[in-house]
């Protein structure tokens, strides 16, 4: 009985997790692109200035911002080829 109730309180956290996970958002960042790709941050900012990923820069210009739209592409297809 213990453990049946201490996995029923684990499931509110573990929710959470998962909501987290799959809320979609109008822009990400590179390092939550590299996350869900299970690539590095660099790579995708790689990709970024090379225009392999369609990004644009942030307001203060330091940092990558990817569609959802150019992320549900990249999972899909990939980054375009290098010209």
């Amino acid at each position: 009985m213990g453990e049946l109730l201490r996995r029923l309180d684990e499931i509110p956290a573990s929710l959470a997790i998962l909501v987290a996970q799959r809320t979609v958002k109008a822009w990400y960042t590179t390092a939550e692109v590299a996350q869900i790709l299970g690539k590095s941050d660099y790579t995708v900012r790689e990709y970024c200035r090379k225009g392999q990923v369609r990004a644009e820069k942030s307001a203060n210009g330091r940092w990558w911002l990817i569609s959802h739209d150019e992320l549900t592409r990249l999972c899909n297809h990939g980054p375009v080829p290098e010209q």
